[in-house]
C-alpha cells in the first residue's frame, strides 16, 4: 500500500495522472504530452501551419507598438522556436523551454541556421530549478501552453509567473477561443475530471481569462487577427490573444482595452 501524497505537489502529480492515463492512440492524449507532441513534431514536412518560422502576428504587434522593449525573455512551450527566433533577431535576450526533445532540437537546427542565440531548454517548466530558468524575465511568451494544462496545472503556471516574470514585466499569451466549434474543450473543469480527457485543448473566454490572471494587469486582450499563407506572421481567429503586466494597477488604468469580439 502507497502513500504518496505530502506536499501540493505530490497532490498536482496524483492529478496529472488522471490525464496520462488515456490511451496513446487516441488524437487528444495530450495528457502529460511529451510522446503525443514527440510525434507531432517528428515530420518537419508536415503542412501545419504554425510549423513555418514566422512570429505570432500580435507578438509583432506589441512590438510596433512599443508595448514590449528587448530584454530578458522566456518561452513557454515554444515548440520549434518560432517566436524565440522572431525576437532574439531584435535583441531579446531567449530562454525557450519544452518538454519535447523533437521540437527542441528542431528550435536548436532553426537557431544555427538563423545565427542567432537562444538557450534552448528541454524539460517540464514546472520543474525546473531556479538555476535552470534564472529568471527574472521582462517577457514571458505563451502561443499554445497554457491551454493544453489541465486545471490544477493553472496553480503551477501562476506560481511559475510569480516566481520568473520581473516587476514591470509582461505576459504574452495565446489560447483558443471558446465559441469556436473544435478548437478547445468548453467542458467545465469539474467534467473535465469526470471524463479524464483534455479534449486536445482547453476553450477560455475573456472573463475566464481576466479571472485567472487578475494578479496582472490587463494591457490588451483581443482575438488573433487573421494572416493569409503568404504573410511573414502568423494570426488564426480561433485564438485569444492577451497581454498582462505584472505590477499594481496605476490610477485609472482599465482591464484589456479591446475583446475583438
Amino acid at each position: 500500500m502507497d502513500r504518496t501524497v505530502r506536499t501540493i505537489e505530490d497532490v498536482l502529480a496524483l492529478l496529472d495522472g488522471l490525464f496520462t492515463s488515456q490511451s496513446e492512440a487516441s488524437s487528444s492524449a495530450t495528457g502529460d504530452g511529451k510522446d503525443f507532441w514527440d510525434r507531432f513534431y517528428a515530420d518537419r514536412s508536415r503542412p501545419v501551419p504554425f510549423f513555418a518560422a514566422k512570429p505570432d502576428e500580435n507578438l509583432a504587434a506589441c512590438l510596433d507598438q512599443g508595448l514590449i522593449t528587448p530584454g530578458r525573455t522566456l518561452g513557454l512551450g515554444c515548440g520549434p522556436g518560432r517566436n524565440a527566433l522572431y525576437l532574439a533577431a531584435r535583441g531579446f535576450e531567449v530562454d525557450a523551454v519544452d518538454f519535447s526533445p523533437i521540437a527542441v532540437a528542431w528550435g536548436e537546427d532553426r537557431a544555427h541556421e538563423a545565427g542567432v542565440d537562444i538557450r534552448f531548454m528541454f524539460g517540464d517548466a514546472f520543474a525546473l530549478t531556479a538555476n535552470e530558468l534564472n529568471g527574472p524575465y521582462d517577457l514571458v511568451v505563451d502561443s499554445g501552453c497554457f491551454h493544453h494544462l489541465p486545471p490544477h496545472r493553472r496553480v503551477s503556471y501562476l506560481a511559475l509567473l510569480d516566481r520568473v516574470l520581473a516587476p514591470g514585466g509582461h505576459l504574452a499569451l495565446t489560447s483558443f477561443a471558446a465559441g469556436e466549434a473544435g478548437m478547445g474543450s468548453e467542458l467545465t473543469d469539474a467534467d473535465l475530471y469526470r471524463e479524464r480527457e483534455l479534449q486536445g485543448g482547453l476553450a477560455y473566454t475573456p472573463e475566464s481569462l481576466r479571472w485567472i490572471f487578475s494578479d496582472l494587469v490587463g494591457v490588451e486582450l483581443r482575438r488573433m487577427r487573421e494572416e493569409p499563407p503568404e504573410s511573414a506572421l502568423f494570426g488564426v481567429p480561433f485564438l485569444w490573444t492577451a497581454l498582462f503586466r505584472r505590477g499594481a494597477v496605476a490610477s485609472g488604468d482599465a482591464g484589456p482595452v479591446d475583446d475583438g469580439a
